[in-house]
């Protein structure tokens, strides 16, 4: 049965797919569509003939066994092969080819898009958006000649997506799909801001600074903490930058989003009192090391500022120390210490007034 294998390979080759890896493809796709023909053959196989441009199925049929006194129930044996090829099967082969070639092109391209973004997991990519946003839908965002998917989670509120807009995103996973390779990627990611930084800072690509801890609320807030690996170097100037130059080219790229630079520490109090930045602390009282919990001490002025529009502030603290942290009024606590010690020396002081009675 004619088959055009030689044009199939050149085909194969222009995308490097290998000869060997199509004909088993192939081969396999014109015995399963021969096994739908009426009556086949148990036992078949394919044979493909790329000079003469054919193929042939050759059947072998079951020939039962001559039963004897030993073994009354021969297995049956397999006789010679012969020619099975169905004469009217040349539309059906023809189908299958394409069929086959179809899929093992589709194939080599989702490895080759796999491939190719397998790598890209936890960076940062640009594109394109490719349609602009509704309410709860995903974001086809064109990286290449590739489609990456926003999904609704991973946009930022407030944001606007609008067709053939350049947009910077963090990719979240590369994973293949049931329809090729699927490539998610994220606006609202914390790591966005971190990729961003290093885009910015040399000092984070060198390892004289590094980025502990980042916790975010998207489109609306960041805290970031860094050390210093360098002696001399000062952390939180680097992001910062000239002028405040870095800070400014990373938060235009989210958005105008506000960021808060602070300085880590091994100390949980040092820590939890530099995360609750604008607001200053007075102290801060660990509670419990392993349950990770402490309590800062502001000022009344400042309570409002520790705690943030609708307690962002110190939500956004917690998270970025992984402590709980307990947030009360300085001058409160003032009092109470007061009192406490007042209570303290009260019995003291009885002691000495009947100590004095007695000598008298």
């Amino acid at each position: 049965m004619e088959l055009d294998l030689a044009g199939m390979h050149q085909l194969a080759a222009q995308q490097g797919i290998n000869a060997e890896e199509l004909d088993e493809a192939l081969a396999e796709a014109l015995r399963l569509a021969y096994m739908k023909t009426a009556h086949p053959a148990k036992h078949v196989r394919v044979e493909l003939d790329e000079r003469a441009g054919s193929f042939t199925v050759w059947a072998r049929d079951e020939i039962p066994g001559k039963p004897t006194e030993d073994n009354p129930y021969p297995a049956p044996t397999l006789g010679e092969e012969y020619d099975d090829t169905p004469h009217d099967f040349g539309r059906l082969a023809a189908a299958t080819a394409r069929q086959v070639i179809s899929q093992i092109f589709r194939k080599a391209e989702d490895d080759r898009v796999f491939g190719a973004f397998s790598g890209q997991k936890g960076k940062l990519i640009n594109g394109i958006i490719q349609q602009d946003a509704k309410d709860n839908t995903n974001i086809h965002v064109a990286v290449g000649d590739v489609e990456a998917i926003l999904p609704r989670r991973e946009q930022v509120p407030g944001e606007r997506y609008r067709h053939g807009e350049r947009i910077r995103v963090y990719v979240v996973n590369v994973a293949r799909g049931l329809r090729g390779p699927e490539i998610v990627v994220s606006r609202s990611h914390p790591e966005l801001v971190r990729r961003l930084f290093e885009r910015e800072v040399p000092e984070l690509v060198s390892g004289a600074v590094s980025i502990m801890s980042i916790a975010r609320e998207a489109g609306a807030r960041t805290k970031i903490a860094v050390r210093a690996n360098t002696e001399g170097v000062n952390p939180k100037g680097a992001l910062i930058g000239p002028g405040g130059s870095r800070v400014r080219a990373v938060m235009e790229n989210l958005g105008q989003e506000k960021i808060d630079i602070v300085d880590w520490s091994s100390d949980p109090a040092k820590f939890v009192a530099a995360a609750l930045s604008p607001a200053t602390a007075t102290q801060v009282q660990v509670v419990s090391e392993k349950n990770q919990t402490a309590v800062a001490f502001i000022h009344d002025a400042q309570l409002s500022l520790a705690i943030g529009k609708e307690g962002q502030n110190a939500r956004l603290a917690a998270k970025l120390t992984g402590w709980k942290i307990g947030i009360e009024s300085a001058e409160e606590h003032a009092k109470k210490v007061a009192a406490a010690q007042a209570q303290n020396a009260q019995p003291a002081s009885a002691d000495l007034n009947n100590n004095a009675s007695a000598a008298e």
